[in-house]
């Protein structure tokens, strides 16, 4: 397949190029507008390879997304790109709404456009991927339930609540005009070239400076975690395979509390950097919690393991050491963004 992966230069962005990319088997065009997260480096590992090819656009920018899809021949959207981070919508929500509110609509507008210029036979097989997250269901007791794809939307910050309606313009245009979309939804994701203002690289390299750790109230909220490159197979997967219009929910079936993460990543740390008289846990502190934050999020992905033959195949604890032992040998690619004032958010340690 020739594949447009819009926010390839993000998180969860690179590691779908990087894999689709080296497995060789699609071209993959990946539309960056490089904003603060955005980061070239993180693919460096295949920015020569004759199968990629790099954009620097805004999804905002309607015509040059619909040229790009002609130019390149696109089979395939997997649209990434997004604003992502609750404590920044919640300090500027503008943004929010114009990356992924408006910045999808005019995604599926160029889709769209696009589509309908191909021949029947392409038609059938062109889809329009949209990456979403589980926050849009809002949050769960502490002892009770778990999100599945018929759960209804119940959005909390502005971040959940711009994904949401991302969610249901994407859905709208299936409906109405037929465009063969599909959708999933994730949760908390971790792994190598994480933004260092996310939880489990934020307290890595915290710690490893002697800073303080601060923990949302008393650390209790509980996210679901997934490891990046088991989504990153999880969503070539719903590309190629998932039935037009259908949801699906991947997770890692991993549900760990803030304050046990924390904690774990201290212990880990003791291990693989150890400090003479001193334990990384002796950092954390407890503070105040922020505004509006989901107790717990917990996916079931049932259906993308029953449909579509998926399985996570990193526990938390391997893909954690992973990640830890990732930052600790690759300051490269970490430590000028965490010398710019752009890059630097060490305040208060959440997870979505």
């Amino acid at each position: 397949m020739r594949i447009m992966v819009t926010g390839g230069a993000g998180f969860i962005g690179s590691a779908v190029c990087r894999h689709l990319v080296t497995k060789g088997e699609d071209f993959v065009l990946n539309v960056d507008a490089l904003t603060y997260a955005g980061n070239l480096k993180s693919l460096r590992a295949i920015e020569n390879r004759p199968n990629y090819a790099f954009l620097k656009a805004n999804i905002c920018d309607e015509p040059v997304i619909l040229q790009a899809m002609r130019d390149h021949d696109i089979d395939a959207v997997m649209h990434l790109a997004a604003e992502s981070h609750v404590d920044r919508s919640i300090d500027g929500p503008d943004v929010f709404l114009q990356t992924n509110v408006v910045g999808t609509f005019r995604m599926l507008s160029a889709a769209r456009h696009y589509w309908s210029e191909l021949s029947a036979d392409r038609k059938q097989t062109f889809r329009f991927h949209h990456v979403s997250t589980d926050e849009v269901y809002g949050d769960l007791p502490f002892d009770s339930g778990i999100f599945t794809e018929e759960t209804p939307y119940k959005p909390s910050s502005p971040y959940s609540a711009s994904k949401a309606a991302s969610d249901h313009l994407v859905r709208a245009w299936h409906h109405t005009y037929g465009l063969p979309v599909v959708l999933s939804n994730c949760s908390n994701n971790y792994g190598p070239f994480h933004f260092p203002e996310k939880l489990i690289p934020l307290v890595t390299l915290n710690a490893l400076e002697g800073r303080e750790l601060p923990v949302y109230g008393q650390g209790l909220n509980v996210r679901d975690w997934l490891f990046v490159e088991d989504h990153a197979r999880a969503l070539e997967a719903v590309i190629k395979k998932g039935r037009p219009g259908e949801t699906y929910n991947i997770g890692g079936r991993s549900e760990r509390s803030n304050i046990d993460v924390v904690r774990t990543i201290c212990a880990i740390l003791d291990q693989e950097r150890p400090r003479l008289g001193k334990k990384y846990a002796d950092q954390i502190t407890f503070v105040t919690d922020r505004p509006g934050h989901d107790r717990r999020y917990a996916i079931d992905p049932t259906r993308i393991e029953t449909e579509l033959g998926w399985r996570a195949q990193e526990t938390f604890e391997s893909g954690l050491r992973r990640t830890i032992r990732w930052y600790l040998h690759n300051d490269w690619w970490w430590r000028s963004i965490r010398e710019t004032d752009k890059g630097e958010r060490r305040g208060m340690v959440h997870a979505g």
